[in-house]
């Protein structure tokens, strides 16, 4: 039987050993690549443009809601709209416990913040999820596609809002997603906080559940 050289034996080990070295830095360039840029890509914002409403999306209280006082002050849109969540209230009702719903304390802020009371609708469906919220406002937008309304979130929620809208919106019209002025979201280093990583994490587990059809159910 032919030995291999020990050269050979040798010379074969620091090429393999080469490669996986070599695959372990590109691994971790692509690694810092994605870390670098995932939280940039989640934020994205559409141009402004006059709508007839502007919605504020449950959550991030009192962020959303000052940054739709804001446009609507600016003359955006006549109309704010809040979704219904009946997540908290229902958990909370089966304690005992009196809620009046998120969408109160949205009115609330709106109201200190300049908008008439009178130009804020509350919209009947109750929602659970994002997509919900989302077919909610589709379903009070005209049927022949000539709709456009302002959706007001936060920085991280951003593109997955608009993902979603794509596949739950069309033909219902257009949103303008926007992002709350104070949000505090910073793209570039979003590692530094857990509370901004998860946000991370969820996003992008959101925008590929909606890539996917939406096969996972929100909760």
């Amino acid at each position: 039987m032919t030995k291999i050289p020990e050269r050979s034996r040798g010379s074969a080990l620091h090429r393999a050993v080469r490669v996986a070295l070599t695959v372990l830095l590109c691994l971790l360039v692509l690694g810092a690549i994605f870390v670098a840029g995932v939280g940039r890509w989640l934020v994205r914002e559409d141009p402004l443009e006059k709508a007839q409403a502007i919605v504020v999306l449950s959550g991030g209280l009192p962020l959303r809601a000052e940054g739709a006082a804001e446009l609507c002050r600016a003359g955006w849109a006549p109309e704010v709209w809040l979704t219904r969540s009946e997540v908290t209230a229902r958990a909370l009702a089966e304690l005992g416990v009196a809620y009046t719903g998120e969408e109160t304390y949205d009115a609330q802020v709106l109201v200190h913040e300049g908008v008439p009371a009178g130009a804020i609708r509350i919209l009947p469906e109750a929602i659970v999820n994002t997509a919900d919220e989302l077919a909610a406002v589709a379903a009070e937008m005209p049927a022949d596609d000539s709709g456009v309304v302002i959706v007001m979130t936060s920085k991280v929620h951003t593109r997955r809002v608009a993902t979603l809208w794509r596949r739950i919106g069309a033909g219902r019209g257009r949103v303008i997603v926007r992002a709350a002025g104070g949000d505090t979201f910073a793209p570039g280093h979003w590692w530094r906080s857990s509370g901004e990583a998860l946000d991370v994490v969820r996003e992008c587990l959101g925008i590929l559940n909606a890539w996917a059809g939406l096969p996972l159910k929100g909760s």
